[in-house]
């Protein structure tokens, strides 16, 4: 009878599908991982632009290997623009209110533009569109914590790609 009643209520009522940052509303946003991830934009572009064809007269191997690190390259650089792309929605979407807004008026365009950044970057392997990027998300990086009333600081990513990271400065 239980199962009976129970299947009642959930074609008269069904259950809808809420979606959140992490699926509850922790409130626990932070930029760190869209400057990683344009940061490895960066880096695959770099390692991409050094990377050498081999010549007419190279091997079945060395094209393969030339291939194979490029398609690792391009689907690594791809996967990580959507990552910056998905942060910053996330960040936009669901932290920034209405009064932020009103403060730092340029989030908005900004975060067009990091979102058409991010998509340049993965028609190309344009370092120009790489750096664009991870300036644009340091810019947002700022202004998120400055809605926050924190102070920030560049500090060196320490990554191979070079760049820095914008984080809090206490």
């Amino acid at each position: 009878m239980t199962n009976l009643v129970e299947r009642l209520f959930e074609r008269l009522l069904p259950a809808t599908p809420v979606f959140a940052h992490c699926d509850i509303p922790c409130g626990i946003y932070d930029p760190h991982e869209a400057q990683i991830g344009a940061l490895t934009v960066l880096r695959m572009v770099q390692l991409a632009n050094d990377l050498a064809p081999p010549g007419p007269e190279g091997s079945a191997e060395a094209r393969r290997d030339f291939h194979a690190k490029l398609a690792r390259y391009t689907a690594t650089k791809e996967a990580h623009a959507e990552v910056v792309k998905h942060q910053v929605r996330v960040i936009w979407g669901d932290y920034f209110t209405a009064d932020m807004v009103k403060e730092f008026p340029e989030v908005n365009d900004l975060v067009a533009k990091i979102l058409r950044d991010a998509s340049k970057a993965r028609q190309q392997f344009s370092l120009e569109a790489a750096n664009a990027l991870v300036a644009d998300v340091q810019k947002f990086a700022e202004i998120f914590w400055k809605t926050k009333k924190v102070e920030t600081k560049k500090i060196p990513s320490h990554q191979k790609s070079g760049g820095d990271l914008v984080v809090p400065a206490a």
